[in-house]
């Protein structure tokens, strides 16, 4: 296999696994905060699954890129260094901003679960404020996109 291809899988594993590592963690921290309050106010638990799952969409994003990039059919055993360095770039941009604002959105909603549990109507505003972390997300998405069409 040829340098630039290798370059290539290793940004879609990147891009793919950190996302995912990041919305495993990040789903995770939404779930414990839930247990800890179903233990309050068990009538709440669908706003407490909402607010666990947010975090969820970065893995999704990760894969969606990795689809977009791997199907356009440009990883090609004639591509350039470039084209792979091009990919690889891609996938520490999504992979890394996906990790960190998976593992930032579930502290958000932890800490919006917490107040809902703790009899507080908050809902709405925990939303808010849990988007803005995915804001990141679905930029650095939309730069794996605008970089596949680069290329």
């Amino acid at each position: 296999m040829t340098t630039p291809v290798i370059l290539s899988y290793i940004g879609l594993a990147l891009m793919v696994g950190l996302a995912g590592i990041g919305s495993a963690i990040g789903v995770s921290i939404g779930g414990s905060a839930t247990l800890g309050a179903l233990k309050k106010n068990e009538a709440e638990f669908g706003k407490y699954m909402l607010l666990s799952a947010l975090p969820g969409t970065q893995g999704l994003y990760g894969f969606a890129g990795f689809f977009i990039i791997n199907t356009s059919g440009k990883i090609l055993p004639e591509m350039t260094v470039l084209q792979g360095v091009a990919i690889l770039a891609a996938g520490l941009i999504l992979g890394f901003v996906g990790l960190m604002s998976a593992i930032q959105q579930g502290k958000v909603c932890a800490d919006g679960i917490a107040g809902i549990g703790a009899g507080y109507d908050v809902f709405g505003k925990a939303m808010v404020l849990a988007v803005f972390p995915e804001l990141y997300a679905i930029v650095a998405f939309a730069t794996t996109f605008l970089i596949s069409t680069g290329l």
